[in-house]
């Protein structure tokens, strides 16, 4: 061989410790037919070697070998007659509900930003898919099979809804987008090993299907792949049934099949006990506008109930008299979160529209918010090769 200059060793280092085993004999198989040819000069040959060797460097550093695609947000469209849907993969996010009035009027129903940017660091979760955990987490720890496990705090010393960086603000990757009769879009996303603090690698499915006309199914699964790790996924749409522009919902009837709460502290945390909504300003067992009892309640309504039955059955119902519009909520899980948006203030959203306290209620159904620091609680471990599935089903009419 030539002289070899002087570059070129530190070229051979990076290159032996960057570059895939695959790669390299494929590279160096290439070298030797290149080194066996004779007739080739002395100094051409010294050339093609570092030309040869700053190549390695380049397919090193480049990645090009093992590099996936990269992911890009976007924005798609499920629709059957009058009733449309939009999605974006960003956050597994439900952008807008659309289905008409008693009149036939056209109107948004769930409230949400102008645009995918605002979602990047918003901090309301319109229409997010939650996860890992979503709820509260107190102290930010839990203990799984003698193993303590430290989350990212982002609710005081709580972390909630998975984290800072929790499954509502990564790139889901879109599996499927069908369009005809039933359409529906399918969603996934890898969740790695200790993020956000949590144990193993975890894969998950979103799909979002317009099942029959007026009605929406929302499916969840979870495949935990390497360790057991807690599960609790949510949607967490803010709906307003007369139009995400027609003011509070204070005004909406809603009924929640439900007899009992799980009381929480002040820091919205359940406190582990159980308690009967009879007689208490929680109890929607009978249709109630959601302000006839508002004086009651410090705030506004933010609290878990306990789902009466098993298995698939109607969870919540609401109506706005004013549109007409009604919506049934049908699920699988034992618990559901009535929130009234107590929160919101001055928050721009579609359309230049200011939402404020009340502009909307959110019914999440869900696993028992901190169970993994309450043994009373039922479990939501997923252990290795089981599959977390949560259905959610909305019937809408007018």
């Amino acid at each position: 061989m030539g002289r070899i200059p002087k570059v070129l060793p530190c070229i051979l280092f990076i290159y032996a410790q960057k570059t895939p085993q695959a790669t390299k004999n494929s590279i160096l198989s290439s070298f030797t037919k290149l080194s066996s040819y004779k007739g080739i000069k002395k100094k051409a040959m010294v050339r093609s070697e570092a030309l040869l060797l700053l190549s390695l460097l380049a397919l090193s550093l480049s990645g090009t070998s093992t590099a996936a695609p990269k992911e890009t947000v976007g924005i798609y469209e499920l629709k059957k007659g009058d009733f449309s849907l939009k999605i974006t993969n960003w956050g597994a996010t439900i952008l807008s509900v659309i289905f008409p009035d008693s009149k036939g009027n056209l109107a948004d129903v769930v409230l949400g930003y102008e645009g995918i940017r605002p979602y990047i660091n918003g901090t309301t979760y319109f229409g997010a898919l939650v996860g890992r955990v979503g709820g509260r987490i107190s102290g930010s720890r839990f203990v799984l099979n003698g193993t303590a496990y430290r989350l990212y705090p982002n609710d005081g010393t709580s972390s909630i809804h998975g984290g800072h960086r929790g499954f509502s603000f990564v790139i889901w990757t879109v599996e499927e987008k069908v369009d005809g009769e039933f359409p529906y879009i399918k969603l996934y996303y890898h969740s790695f090993d200790k993020e956000q603090g949590f144990p193993g690698d975890l894969d998950v499915y979103v799909t979002y299907k317009i099942t029959a006309a007026y009605e929406l199914s929302i499916t969840m699964e979870a495949t935990a792949r390497t360790k057991a790790t807690p599960v609790n996924l949510l949607q967490h749409s803010y709906w307003n049934l007369g139009g995400h522009n027609s003011g509070t919902i204070l005004s909406n009837t809603v009924q929640i099949f439900a007899s009992r709460i799980t009381p929480l502290d002040d820091h919205f945390l359940p406190t582990g006990a159980f308690a009967s909504v009879s007689g208490t300003p929680f109890d929607f067992r009978i249709p109630m506008t959601v302000e006839s009892r508002f004086g009651e309640v410090k705030g506004g309504y933010n609290l878990n109930y306990v789902v009466d039955g098993h298995g698939m059955r109607k969870a919540a119902a609401v109506k706005d008299g004013r549109s007409g519009r009604a919506m049934e909520l049908w699920a699988n899980q034992p618990a559901l979160t009535f929130f009234t948006a107590n929160s919101l203030e001055n928050v721009e959203g579609k359309g230049g529209v200011v939402y404020g306290k009340y502009a909307g209620l959110c019914l999440e159904t869900m696993g028992y918010p901190d169970a993994v620091n309450r043994p009373e609680f039922p479990s939501v471990i997923v252990n290795p090769g089981e599959v977390y599935r949560h259905e959610m089903l909305f019937k809408f009419s007018f």
